[in-house]
């Protein structure tokens, strides 16, 4: 993924006000995060626990998405993403949910996916970060990527009609 700034993330967004993109956290670290291992941008809003965002670079350009995070309860032993298919203990993946863009999320309609709470699905597939036991796969990484960002356009096409 290329870098990107944050007027370009601000604008990229399809399911809420640009005032409320204006107001969102955006991360401070853009100029160090690993951008040659990402596939996607993804963030939980440090001062809110329930909000989470995503910025995917599709073929037409930057679609953003913000998440509401839904409450663990505890109760999952062990949990796979829906994008990376990285199997996590605890709380380590979260039902997301995106209001949808338009006159849908007008009317309080939603998509989710069970995602990596921390959305850290690039790092995972790449080895470059750890979680509980890995799944055997025979997929090589561009498969994987392939299948992640499938994944990722398919949710988003549902958020954005």
């Amino acid at each position: 993924m290329e870098p990107i700034t944050v007027p370009a993330i601000r604008a990229s967004f399809v399911n809420c006000t640009k005032g409320e993109a204006q107001r969102m956290a955006v991360p401070k670290d853009l100029a160090t995060r690993p951008w040659d291992d990402l596939d996607y941008l993804g963030w939980r809003d440090p001062a809110t626990e329930d909000r989470a965002y995503l910025v995917f670079p599709s073929p037409t350009g930057l679609i953003g998405a913000a998440l509401r995070v839904s409450q663990q309860s505890g109760l999952m032993r062990r949990s796979v993403c829906t994008l990376c298919l990285t199997s996590h203990e605890g709380d380590g993946v979260a039902l997301m949910t995106a209001r949808l863009a338009g006159a849908g999320g007008r009317q309080g309609n939603s998509a989710g996916l069970y995602l990596c709470a921390d959305l850290a699905c690039s790092l995972y597939l790449r080895g470059k970060k750890a979680a509980g036991r890995p799944i055997g796969e025979t997929l090589d990484l561009d498969e994987k990527v392939q299948r992640l960002t499938t994944n990722l356009a398919a949710f988003l096409a549902r958020v954005t009609g």
